[in-house]
C-alpha cells in the first residue's frame, strides 16, 4: 500500500504533471481578479516576512518568524500594529524592508505588478485591467492604465514634498542622514496611512510641534482621499469639469468627519491630565484635531491613547471602523460606504423610495454592497474580539479597540499589542489582512462562481422591527 502511494506520487510529480498543476492553480488565481489582488497581498507578505527573519534584519536577538510576519503583514495592510519596537528591534536593512512593504502596501500589489509590467513595455490585459479596477474599486475600465501613471506621479510628488517638510524640521536634531532618512520614512508612512514611527512613542515628543503635526496630517488626509478624487479635481482645474458624485460624496464626509472629530475629541479631553490637559487652549485645538485625524487609519498618536476617557475610546472606535476613502491608501469600511448608509436610513425615514445624493439616484446594488460591508466588518470584529478575551488576559475595552484598530488598519493599540499570545496574533494577523484587502474582495475571491438561473422567485415580505 505505501509502496503504491509512493509510486503515484512521484508518477503525478512527473514534470508534464506538474506544469499542469501549476498552470491550473495559476489560472485559478488569475481568472479571479479579487482572488488574485488577495493572493498578491499574500505573497509580498510572505516575502517580507522572510527578509525580515533574516539575521541582519534586526539588531541584537533575532525576532521570532510570527514577530516578522506579523510585522510584514501590518506594514503591507499599511496598519502599524507592531509587536516589537520599531526603533529598537529592526537594523537599517529591515527599516528599509518595512519601509518598501509599506509603499507597496500604500499603491497596492497590483498597482506595483502594472508599475513593473510597463517599466518592460509589457501590453497591460484586459484581466490586468480588471483587477486595477478592483483595487481601485472604480466603475469602469477606461483609463485604467492613466490611473496607475498617476498613482506613481501624485504619490512620488506628494511623499517628497512631504520628507523634504520633514527633514528640515529633522535635521538639525538627528544629523543629516538620520535626519533625512527620518523625513523620508515618515512622509511615506503617513501618506500611506502606515503609522510606522522611528521614535519609539510615535509623535508624542512633537505634541507641541505644528509644523510636524500639521505636516504629517496633511500626508495623511491626502493619502487617504483616494487617487480617483485627485483626479477628479485635476480635472475640474483644468478643463473646468464638475466633480463626479464619488468625489463630492469623498469631500463632504472628509470634512463633516474631521469637524465632528476634532470637536468632540477637545470637548472629550481637555480636562483629561493624562492627554490634553497639560496642553495650552492652541495646542489642545492641535493634538484634538491631529487624534480626529489619525484615526482615519493612520496609526501615529501624539497623546497617551491608554489614558482617554471611555467615550473618546467609544469614539475613536467609530472613526477607526469608518476609515479613509476608497482608492487610496486608508482603511475601515471608508467614508462613502458610511456617508451611503446615513442617506439610506434618512431615505427610508422619509418614507422615499430612492436614495439620492447630489441629484443622483444611487443602484439598489451599490447600497446592497455597502450593507454587506458594514454588516460582515461588524460580524469580524466581534468574533475576532470574543477570541481575543478568551486567549488574552484583558479587558473588553483594549480588545474592541485593538480588533478596530487592526481591521481599520489603523495601528493605534491601548498597549496589548506586544502582550499577545500565538493565537491573539493570528487574529490580528488576519483582521489586519481582511481590513487591508477589504470584506467584499475577500469574500468575491473565495466564492464559487455563481449560476445565473432562468427565472425569479415570487416576491413576499416578512415582518421587521
Amino acid at each position: 500500500m505505501h509502496k503504491l502511494c509512493f509510486t503515484e506520487l512521484f508518477s503525478y510529480y512527473k514534470e508534464d504533471d506538474f506544469m499542469k498543476y501549476l498552470s491550473k492553480k495559476l489560472k485559478y488565481f488569475t481568472s479571479n481578479p479579487p482572488r488574485m489582488l488577495a493572493g498578491g497581498f499574500f505573497i509580498f507578505i510572505f516575502l517580507g516576512s522572510i527578509l525580515l527573519s533574516l539575521p541582519f534584519s534586526s539588531v541584537g536577538t533575532r525576532p521570532k518568524y510570527l514577530d516578522a510576519l506579523f510585522t510584514s503583514t501590518s506594514a503591507v495592510c499599511v496598519t502599524g500594529l507592531t509587536t516589537l519596537n520599531t526603533s529598537l528591534t529592526w537594523s537599517p536593512f529591515g527599516k528599509t524592508v518595512i519601509l518598501i512593504l509599506i509603499q507597496i502596501g500604500g499603491w497596492g500589489v497590483v498597482t506595483i505588478a502594472a508599475l513593473v509590467a510597463m517599466a518592460l513595455g509589457k501590453t497591460i490585459g484586459l484581466n490586468d485591467r480588471i483587477s486595477i479596477q478592483t483595487q481601485m474599486n472604480e466603475k469602469n475600465l477606461n483609463g485604467m492604465v492613466r490611473l496607475i501613471r498617476y498613482i506613481l506621479a501624485s504619490s512620488l510628488l506628494i511623499e517628497g514634498a512631504g520628507a523634504l517638510l520633514l527633514s528640515i524640521r529633522f535635521v538639525p536634531e538627528f544629523g543629516m542622514f538620520k535626519g533625512i532618512f527620518y523625513g523620508v520614512f515618515h512622509s511615506i508612512s503617513a501618506y500611506c496611512n502606515a503609522g510606522f514611527d522611528l521614535f519609539g512613542d510615535s509623535l508624542i515628543g512633537f505634541q507641541k510641534d505644528y509644523f510636524v503635526l500639521l505636516t504629517i496630517s496633511f500626508l495623511i488626509i491626502t493619502g487617504g482621499l483616494g487617487f480617483s478624487v485627485y483626479a477628479s479635481i485635476m480635472m475640474y482645474f483644468r478643463e473646468k469639469k464638475r466633480l463626479n458624485i464619488h468625489a463630492k460624496v469623498v469631500l463632504v464626509s472628509t470634512i463633516v468627519l474631521l469637524t465632528i472629530g476634532t470637536v468632540l475629541f477637545f470637548f472629550l479631553e481637555e480636562k483629561n491630565s493624562g492627554t490634553i490637559k497639560h496642553l495650552s487652549g492652541s495646542e489642545k485645538l492641535l493634538n484634538s484635531f491631529f487624534h480626529s485625524v489619525t484615526l482615519r487609519t493612520a496609526g501615529f498618536y501624539s497623546i497617551a491613547v491608554e489614558t482617554l476617557k471611555e467615550s473618546s475610546s467609544v469614539l475613536s472606535m467609530a472613526l477607526m471602523f469608518i476609515g479613509g476613502c476608497p482608492a487610496g491608501t486608508a482603511g475601515g469600511i471608508k467614508t462613502t460606504t458610511f456617508a451611503l448608509l446615513i442617506l439610506t436610513m434618512w431615505t427610508e425615514l422619509k418614507g422615499e423610495g430612492d436614495v439620492i445624493i447630489f441629484q443622483r439616484r444611487i443602484s439598489p446594488s451599490n447600497i446592497r454592497q455597502a450593507l454587506s460591508i458594514i454588516i460582515i466588518g461588524l460580524v469580524w470584529i466581534f468574533v475576532a474580539t470574543f477570541i481575543l478575551l478568551i486567549t488574552e488576559n484583558t479587558t473588553s475595552r483594549e480588545a474592541f479597540f485593538e480588533i478596530f484598530s487592526a481591521f481599520g488598519t489603523v495601528g493605534i493599540t491601548m498597549g496589548l499589542t506586544p502582550h499577545l499570545s500565538i493565537i491573539g496574533k493570528v487574529i490580528v494577523i488576519l483582521t489586519m489582512f481582511t481590513g487591508r484587502v477589504g470584506t467584499l474582495t475577500m469574500g468575491y475571491a473565495f466564492a464559487k462562481k455563481k449560476k445565473i438561473k432562468p427565472y425569479r422567485e415570487l416576491e413576499e415580505n416578512i415582518m421587521i422591527g
